[in-house]
């Protein structure tokens, strides 16, 4: 049963994930938390062998996500390349400092992390946008199916900084990093959305392979339960990413934002009286 649970969450993931560019993590992590530890339903399930589950399970995310994008021709390879260039240090000390949390402090920082997440992308109508960075970065521009051309940039050093803390993230909540790294994409960078989504999962994919050799170094993949979750999640990625090309760059950040604030919720609720 537990395998069919596990399978259910993966696929889940794996759409999700591809269509908006989280990577999955936001979605299985919180998921097989609560239905391993507060249902009871999957054996030895903790904060830690969540996270090594997730980051393995994106590698494949990843790669089905990529592919699929590559093919769309959504994907700023160098932008990816300075984002993981700067995410490395970052997920690296995430993965150590994850050893020390228990379950309620976990749950809590995730969930106010999410929130966060999920207001800046409420709010964003109502920004102006930010740009500063275009104007201070190396400009690049894209033009969708629709004609509308995009300009978007940023510079160097600051998305290495950023991508410092969302390594941090990523190794500390096995998220991926696509839910930080694809708002700030598309609220300081002025990356399109579909851009922004097919970028976030190619790093995704390369900051899975270095986290998650992280985890198996400290012993947090439970290996059984990939079974089940790795081919659900390349199913569901190949799904998530199909849909991402039919659905409209402002229905994408809905998605995006409503995930989040329902997930964070969730996640500050079982931190708080979990």
């Amino acid at each position: 049963m537990e395998y069919l649970i596990l399978a259910i969450i993966g696929l889940a993931s794996g759409i999700v994930g591809a269509l908006v560019g989280l990577g999955g993590g936001v979605i299985l992590v919180p998921a097989t938390l609560f239905i391993g530890i507060n249902l009871g339903m999957i054996d030895g399930i903790t904060p830690q062998t969540v996270v090594g589950l997730s980051v393995v399970m994106m590698i494949f995310i990843g790669l089905a996500s990529t592919l699929s994008y590559m093919k769309s021709k959504t994907i700023d390879y160098r932008s990816s390349l300075i984002f993981f260039a700067g995410s490395i240090p970052g997920t690296l000390l995430g993965a150590y400092v994850n050893k020390g949390l228990d379950l309620p402090s976990f749950n809590l920082y995730f969930g106010i992390l999410l929130i966060i997440l999920s207001t800046l992308l409420l709010v964003r109508k109502y920004l102006k946008p930010v740009e500063w960075f275009v104007k201070h970065g190396k400009k690049r521009s894209f033009t969708d199916a629709t004609g509308e051309t995009f300009v978007f940039g940023y510079p160097v050093w600051f998305a290495l900084v950023l991508t410092f803390g969302v390594g941090f993230a990523s190794g500390l909540f096995g998220i991926g990093g696509g839910s930080i790294i694809v708002p700030a994409m598309i609220l300081l960078f002025l990356f399109p959305p579909h851009v922004a989504v097919g970028t976030s999962m190619f790093m995704v994919l390369l900051s899975a392979v270095v986290n998650s050799i992280t985890h198996i170094s400290l012993g947090n993949v439970p290996w059984l339960y990939t079974i089940p979750v790795i081919p659900a999640a390349y199913m569901g990625a190949k799904i998530g990413a199909a849909l991402n090309q039919k659905m409209k760059s402002e229905t994408l950040v809905f998605a995006l934002r409503i995930i989040l604030l329902l997930l964070g919720v969730r996640s500050i609720i079982d931190g708080i009286w979990g």
